[in-house]
Protein backbone atom coordinates (compact mmCIF):
# COMPACT_ATOMS: atom_id res chain seq x y z
CA UNK A 1 0.00 0.00 0.00
CA UNK A 2 1.34 3.43 -0.84
CA UNK A 3 -0.59 6.52 0.51
CA UNK A 4 0.64 9.95 -0.18
CA UNK A 5 0.60 12.64 1.88
CA UNK A 6 -2.82 14.55 0.24
CA UNK A 7 -2.93 18.33 0.78
CA UNK A 8 -6.12 18.86 -1.50
CA UNK A 9 -9.36 21.00 -0.55
CA UNK A 10 -11.63 18.74 -0.50
CA UNK A 11 -12.48 15.92 -0.73
CA UNK A 12 -9.63 15.55 1.69
CA UNK A 13 -7.66 13.53 3.54
CA UNK A 14 -9.10 11.85 6.34
CA UNK A 15 -7.19 10.42 9.83
CA UNK A 16 -5.57 6.37 8.83
CA UNK A 17 -7.29 5.45 11.97
CA UNK A 18 -10.70 5.92 11.35
CA UNK A 19 -10.25 4.87 7.27
CA UNK A 20 -8.54 1.56 8.98
CA UNK A 21 -11.55 1.20 11.36
CA UNK A 22 -14.18 1.82 8.41
CA UNK A 23 -12.21 -1.04 6.40
CA UNK A 24 -12.74 -3.79 8.96
CA UNK A 25 -16.18 -2.84 10.09
CA UNK A 26 -17.10 -2.74 6.60
CA UNK A 27 -18.74 -6.09 5.76
CA UNK A 28 -20.16 -6.70 8.86
CA UNK A 29 -20.91 -3.50 10.95
CA UNK A 30 -21.39 -4.71 14.65
CA UNK A 31 -22.41 -8.02 13.97
CA UNK A 32 -25.67 -7.07 12.03
CA UNK A 33 -24.20 -9.38 9.14
CA UNK A 34 -24.29 -6.30 6.69
CA UNK A 35 -22.19 -3.60 5.83
CA UNK A 36 -23.11 -0.14 7.07
CA UNK A 37 -23.53 1.25 4.07
CA UNK A 38 -26.52 -1.43 3.59
CA UNK A 39 -28.12 -0.83 7.14
CA UNK A 40 -31.35 0.65 7.32
CA UNK A 41 -31.46 4.84 8.56
CA UNK A 42 -34.62 3.13 11.09
CA UNK A 43 -32.62 0.81 12.43
CA UNK A 44 -31.78 0.58 16.22
CA UNK A 45 -27.67 0.67 14.94
CA UNK A 46 -27.91 3.60 12.95
CA UNK A 47 -29.90 5.45 14.95
CA UNK A 48 -26.77 4.85 18.05
CA UNK A 49 -23.97 5.79 15.21
CA UNK A 50 -26.34 9.36 14.49
CA UNK A 51 -26.89 10.14 17.92
CA UNK A 52 -23.35 9.55 19.32
CA UNK A 53 -22.23 11.51 16.46
CA UNK A 54 -24.39 14.66 17.29
CA UNK A 55 -23.51 14.39 21.10
CA UNK A 56 -19.93 14.39 20.51
CA UNK A 57 -19.63 17.10 18.19
CA UNK A 58 -21.51 18.74 21.33
CA UNK A 59 -18.98 17.94 23.67
CA UNK A 60 -16.25 19.11 21.32
CA UNK A 61 -17.91 22.61 20.99
CA UNK A 62 -19.11 22.39 24.91
CA UNK A 63 -22.69 22.82 23.82
CA UNK A 64 -25.93 21.59 25.80
CA UNK A 65 -29.40 20.85 25.41
CA UNK A 66 -30.34 24.30 23.81
CA UNK A 67 -28.16 23.17 20.55
CA UNK A 68 -29.47 20.64 18.09
CA UNK A 69 -26.72 18.88 15.79
CA UNK A 70 -28.83 18.36 12.27
CA UNK A 71 -26.98 16.07 9.21
CA UNK A 72 -28.83 17.41 5.63
CA UNK A 73 -27.38 16.49 2.11
CA UNK A 74 -26.59 19.68 -0.83
CA UNK A 75 -23.45 20.22 0.39
CA UNK A 76 -22.40 23.73 1.85
CA UNK A 77 -23.93 25.26 -1.59
CA UNK A 78 -27.59 24.32 -0.45
CA UNK A 79 -26.86 25.72 2.73
CA UNK A 80 -26.63 29.59 0.83
CA UNK A 81 -30.56 29.17 0.28
CA UNK A 82 -31.49 27.31 3.48
CA UNK A 83 -29.99 29.75 5.43
CA UNK A 84 -32.20 33.01 3.74
CA UNK A 85 -35.31 30.90 2.92
CA UNK A 86 -35.49 30.26 6.63
CA UNK A 87 -34.50 33.33 8.37
CA UNK A 88 -35.06 36.31 5.66
CA UNK A 89 -38.29 37.09 6.55
CA UNK A 90 -40.16 39.99 4.95
CA UNK A 91 -39.01 43.95 6.18
CA UNK A 92 -35.67 42.23 7.35
CA UNK A 93 -32.07 42.40 5.74
CA UNK A 94 -29.38 39.93 5.73
CA UNK A 95 -26.31 41.15 6.09
CA UNK A 96 -23.28 39.33 4.82
CA UNK A 97 -19.56 39.58 5.32
CA UNK A 98 -17.96 39.16 1.64
CA UNK A 99 -14.62 37.70 2.12
CA UNK A 100 -13.98 35.04 -0.59
CA UNK A 101 -15.66 33.04 -3.79
CA UNK A 102 -18.23 31.01 -1.43
CA UNK A 103 -19.64 33.87 0.40
CA UNK A 104 -19.95 35.62 -2.87
CA UNK A 105 -22.44 32.39 -3.86
CA UNK A 106 -23.81 32.82 -0.24
CA UNK A 107 -24.95 36.08 -0.83
CA UNK A 108 -26.08 35.56 -4.36
CA UNK A 109 -28.33 33.58 -2.83
CA UNK A 110 -30.08 35.43 -0.23
CA UNK A 111 -30.53 37.93 -2.86
CA UNK A 112 -32.91 35.92 -4.48
CA UNK A 113 -35.09 35.68 -1.57
CA UNK A 114 -35.27 38.83 0.19
CA UNK A 115 -33.77 42.15 0.92
CA UNK A 116 -29.22 41.98 1.39
CA UNK A 117 -26.75 44.17 2.83
CA UNK A 118 -23.29 43.80 2.44
CA UNK A 119 -21.60 44.86 5.52
CA UNK A 120 -17.79 44.18 4.47
CA UNK A 121 -15.86 43.07 1.19
CA UNK A 122 -12.10 42.59 0.71
CA UNK A 123 -12.78 41.85 -3.28
CA UNK A 124 -10.85 44.99 -4.11
CA UNK A 125 -7.65 43.38 -2.51
CA UNK A 126 -8.36 39.78 -4.29
CA UNK A 127 -9.84 38.56 -0.80
CA UNK A 128 -6.64 38.53 0.81
CA UNK A 129 -8.42 39.34 4.25
CA UNK A 130 -11.47 38.86 6.57
CA UNK A 131 -12.57 42.03 8.26
CA UNK A 132 -11.52 43.24 11.79
CA UNK A 133 -14.75 42.84 14.16
CA UNK A 134 -14.70 46.72 14.30
CA UNK A 135 -15.02 47.06 10.58
CA UNK A 136 -18.82 45.69 10.32
CA UNK A 137 -21.55 47.88 11.18
CA UNK A 138 -24.68 45.91 10.84
CA UNK A 139 -27.90 47.74 8.88
CA UNK A 140 -31.29 48.43 10.80
CA UNK A 141 -33.64 45.73 10.66
CA UNK A 142 -31.14 43.21 10.92
CA UNK A 143 -32.30 39.28 10.31
CA UNK A 144 -28.40 37.95 10.65
CA UNK A 145 -24.82 38.60 9.99
CA UNK A 146 -23.47 35.46 8.00
CA UNK A 147 -19.57 35.02 7.67
CA UNK A 148 -17.51 32.23 6.23
CA UNK A 149 -15.05 31.64 9.26
CA UNK A 150 -12.42 30.25 6.59
CA UNK A 151 -12.06 31.06 2.53
CA UNK A 152 -10.61 27.95 1.27
CA UNK A 153 -9.67 29.05 -1.79
CA UNK A 154 -8.12 31.89 -0.77
CA UNK A 155 -6.58 31.07 2.60
CA UNK A 156 -7.93 33.47 4.57
CA UNK A 157 -9.36 32.95 8.37
CA UNK A 158 -10.68 34.71 10.95
CA UNK A 159 -9.07 35.37 14.26
CA UNK A 160 -11.85 37.06 16.31
CA UNK A 161 -15.47 37.15 15.47
CA UNK A 162 -17.43 39.81 14.87
CA UNK A 163 -19.82 40.77 18.14
CA UNK A 164 -23.10 41.10 17.19
CA UNK A 165 -25.51 41.63 20.05
CA UNK A 166 -29.04 40.25 20.00
CA UNK A 167 -28.15 39.90 16.16
CA UNK A 168 -28.42 36.03 14.85
CA UNK A 169 -24.27 35.02 14.08
CA UNK A 170 -24.76 32.59 11.47
CA UNK A 171 -21.36 30.98 9.92
CA UNK A 172 -20.52 28.58 6.95
CA UNK A 173 -17.32 26.96 8.73
CA UNK A 174 -17.04 24.49 6.29
CA UNK A 175 -13.32 24.31 6.22
CA UNK A 176 -12.48 24.91 10.10
CA UNK A 177 -15.17 23.22 11.51
CA UNK A 178 -13.75 21.37 14.79
CA UNK A 179 -10.30 22.81 14.12
CA UNK A 180 -9.98 25.05 16.66
CA UNK A 181 -11.61 25.89 20.12
CA UNK A 182 -14.03 28.87 20.18
CA UNK A 183 -17.59 30.16 21.56
CA UNK A 184 -19.74 28.37 19.54
CA UNK A 185 -22.33 29.86 21.94
CA UNK A 186 -22.08 32.75 20.48
CA UNK A 187 -23.34 31.51 16.91
CA UNK A 188 -27.14 31.27 16.62
CA UNK A 189 -26.41 28.46 13.74
CA UNK A 190 -23.18 27.21 12.24
CA UNK A 191 -22.93 25.09 9.04
CA UNK A 192 -20.20 23.13 7.23
CA UNK A 193 -19.56 20.53 4.42
CA UNK A 194 -17.93 17.89 6.22
CA UNK A 195 -15.53 16.84 3.16
CA UNK A 196 -13.24 19.34 3.77
CA UNK A 197 -12.12 18.84 7.69
CA UNK A 198 -14.12 15.91 9.51
CA UNK A 199 -15.65 13.53 6.74
CA UNK A 200 -16.16 12.23 3.48
CA UNK A 201 -18.15 13.87 0.92
CA UNK A 202 -22.04 13.97 1.10
CA UNK A 203 -23.00 15.45 3.96
CA UNK A 204 -23.26 18.70 5.62
CA UNK A 205 -23.37 19.22 9.64
CA UNK A 206 -25.76 21.71 11.22
CA UNK A 207 -24.85 22.99 14.54
CA UNK A 208 -27.96 25.67 15.90
CA UNK A 209 -29.79 26.69 18.50
CA UNK A 210 -33.09 24.78 18.85
CA UNK A 211 -34.93 28.15 19.81
CA UNK A 212 -33.75 30.12 16.58
CA UNK A 213 -34.94 27.35 14.52
CA UNK A 214 -38.62 27.48 15.71
CA UNK A 215 -41.14 28.91 14.28
CA UNK A 216 -40.71 28.83 10.35
CA UNK A 217 -43.35 28.44 8.04
CA UNK A 218 -43.21 25.04 6.86
CA UNK A 219 -45.54 26.07 3.67
CA UNK A 220 -43.60 28.47 2.39
CA UNK A 221 -40.12 26.61 2.56
CA UNK A 222 -39.01 23.37 0.57
CA UNK A 223 -39.73 20.49 3.38
CA UNK A 224 -35.84 19.28 2.96
CA UNK A 225 -34.56 23.14 3.26
CA UNK A 226 -36.50 23.35 6.59
CA UNK A 227 -34.13 23.78 9.23
CA UNK A 228 -36.96 23.69 12.40
CA UNK A 229 -39.16 20.22 10.36
CA UNK A 230 -35.30 18.46 9.96
CA UNK A 231 -34.92 18.97 13.65
CA UNK A 232 -37.90 17.76 14.76
CA UNK A 233 -37.65 14.90 12.22
CA UNK A 234 -34.21 14.33 13.57
CA UNK A 235 -32.73 14.29 10.18
CA UNK A 236 -34.36 11.32 9.28
CA UNK A 237 -37.28 13.46 7.01
CA UNK A 238 -35.52 11.64 3.91
CA UNK A 239 -32.77 9.13 3.61
CA UNK A 240 -29.72 10.88 5.10
CA UNK A 241 -26.22 10.34 3.72
CA UNK A 242 -25.89 7.11 6.30
CA UNK A 243 -22.25 6.31 5.26
CA UNK A 244 -20.71 9.80 5.54
CA UNK A 245 -22.18 10.89 9.04
CA UNK A 246 -21.18 7.15 9.80
CA UNK A 247 -17.45 8.56 9.21
CA UNK A 248 -17.85 12.06 10.42
CA UNK A 249 -18.86 10.15 14.00
CA UNK A 250 -15.48 8.53 13.92
CA UNK A 251 -13.38 11.81 13.21
CA UNK A 252 -15.18 13.35 16.25
CA UNK A 253 -14.26 9.90 18.14
CA UNK A 254 -10.61 10.47 17.00
CA UNK A 255 -10.46 14.59 17.36
CA UNK A 256 -11.84 13.48 21.58
CA UNK A 257 -8.88 10.88 21.80
CA UNK A 258 -6.47 13.21 20.05
CA UNK A 259 -7.15 15.82 23.09
CA UNK A 260 -10.14 17.69 21.87
CA UNK A 261 -10.02 20.99 20.19
CA UNK A 262 -7.40 22.65 22.25
CA UNK A 263 -5.20 19.83 21.48
CA UNK A 264 -5.82 19.71 17.94
CA UNK A 265 -5.77 23.97 17.32
CA UNK A 266 -1.57 23.40 19.16
CA UNK A 267 -1.09 20.87 16.31
CA UNK A 268 -2.49 22.98 13.54
CA UNK A 269 -0.69 26.08 14.21
CA UNK A 270 2.28 24.11 14.49
CA UNK A 271 1.65 22.76 11.04
CA UNK A 272 0.90 25.53 9.74
CA UNK A 273 3.98 27.69 11.31
CA UNK A 274 6.45 25.07 9.23
CA UNK A 275 4.85 26.61 5.71
CA UNK A 276 4.48 30.28 6.63
CA UNK A 277 7.94 30.65 8.44
CA UNK A 278 9.56 29.94 4.57
CA UNK A 279 6.82 32.04 2.91
CA UNK A 280 8.35 34.38 5.21
CA UNK A 281 11.87 34.13 4.59
CA UNK A 282 11.52 34.08 1.05
CA UNK A 283 8.83 36.71 0.61
CA UNK A 284 10.65 37.08 -2.90
CA UNK A 285 10.32 33.69 -3.99
CA UNK A 286 6.97 32.41 -2.24
CA UNK A 287 4.96 35.08 -2.53
CA UNK A 288 1.92 34.44 0.35
CA UNK A 289 -1.90 35.09 -0.63
CA UNK A 290 -3.15 36.52 2.53
CA UNK A 291 -2.67 39.21 4.51
CA UNK A 292 -0.56 38.15 7.95
CA UNK A 293 -3.37 38.91 10.55
CA UNK A 294 -5.70 36.94 8.60
CA UNK A 295 -3.72 33.89 7.52
CA UNK A 296 -5.34 30.65 7.86
CA UNK A 297 -4.22 27.36 9.15
CA UNK A 298 -6.40 25.31 7.61
CA UNK A 299 -5.22 26.49 3.08
CA UNK A 300 -2.05 27.90 3.11
CA UNK A 301 -1.86 30.02 0.03
CA UNK A 302 0.88 31.06 -1.96
CA UNK A 303 2.36 31.65 -5.89
CA UNK A 304 5.68 31.85 -7.28
CA UNK A 305 7.54 33.83 -9.44
CA UNK A 306 6.11 32.74 -12.72
CA UNK A 307 3.27 30.28 -13.61
CA UNK A 308 6.13 28.21 -15.01
CA UNK A 309 7.64 27.39 -11.58
CA UNK A 310 4.13 27.00 -10.57
CA UNK A 311 3.45 24.00 -13.23
CA UNK A 312 6.81 22.94 -11.85
CA UNK A 313 6.09 22.76 -8.35
CA UNK A 314 3.27 21.10 -8.18
CA UNK A 315 4.72 18.27 -10.37
CA UNK A 316 8.00 17.57 -8.49
CA UNK A 317 6.20 17.68 -5.36
CA UNK A 318 3.53 14.91 -6.76
CA UNK A 319 6.01 12.92 -8.15
CA UNK A 320 7.62 12.73 -4.36
CA UNK A 321 4.23 11.69 -2.80
CA UNK A 322 3.06 15.49 -2.00
CA UNK A 323 -0.49 15.58 -3.54
CA UNK A 324 -3.01 18.18 -4.74
CA UNK A 325 -1.24 21.24 -4.22
CA UNK A 326 -2.30 23.03 -7.46
CA UNK A 327 -4.21 26.13 -6.45
CA UNK A 328 -7.77 26.45 -7.25
CA UNK A 329 -8.39 27.66 -10.89
CA UNK A 330 -9.91 30.99 -9.81
CA UNK A 331 -6.67 32.08 -8.05
CA UNK A 332 -3.89 29.67 -9.14
CA UNK A 333 -1.23 29.20 -7.62
CA UNK A 334 -0.21 26.74 -4.93
CA UNK A 335 -2.82 25.41 -2.12
CA UNK A 336 -1.39 23.78 0.24
CA UNK A 337 -4.83 22.38 2.32
CA UNK A 338 -3.72 21.35 6.11
CA UNK A 339 -6.54 19.90 7.88
CA UNK A 340 -7.20 17.76 11.04
CA UNK A 341 -6.07 14.84 9.49
CA UNK A 342 -2.72 15.98 7.77
CA UNK A 343 0.00 15.00 10.13
CA UNK A 344 2.76 17.24 11.47
CA UNK A 345 4.93 14.87 8.78
CA UNK A 346 3.14 15.93 6.01
CA UNK A 347 4.30 19.86 6.52
CA UNK A 348 7.33 18.77 7.69
CA UNK A 349 7.79 16.63 4.39
CA UNK A 350 6.07 19.74 2.39
CA UNK A 351 8.68 22.23 4.26
CA UNK A 352 11.77 20.36 3.17
CA UNK A 353 10.65 20.34 -0.65
CA UNK A 354 9.37 23.69 -0.48
CA UNK A 355 13.05 25.09 0.70
CA UNK A 356 15.13 22.90 -2.03
CA UNK A 357 12.27 23.82 -4.47
CA UNK A 358 13.78 27.15 -3.40
CA UNK A 359 17.33 26.40 -3.73
CA UNK A 360 17.67 24.85 -7.30
CA UNK A 361 15.15 27.69 -8.62
CA UNK A 362 16.18 31.35 -7.34
CA UNK A 363 17.72 32.30 -9.81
Amino acid sequence: MKRIYNFNAGPAMLPLEVLQEVQAELLDFQNTGMSILEISHRSAPYEKVQSEAEQDIKDLLGLGEDYCVLFMAGGGSLQFGCVPYNFLTPGKVGAYAVTGSFSEKALEEAQKVGQTAVVFSSQAQKYNRVPRPEEIKLPPDCAYLHITGNNTIEGTEYMAYPETGDIPLIADMSSDILSHPFDASRFSLIYAGVQKNIGPAGAVVVIARREFLKGRDKDKIPCLMNYELMMQKDSLYNTPPVFAIYIVGKVAKWLKAQGGLKAMEERNRRKAGLLYDILDKHPDFYRPYAEKDSRSIMNVTFGLPTPELEKKFCAESSAIGLGGLKGHRSVGGIRASIYNAMPYEGCQALADFMLGFWEHNKE
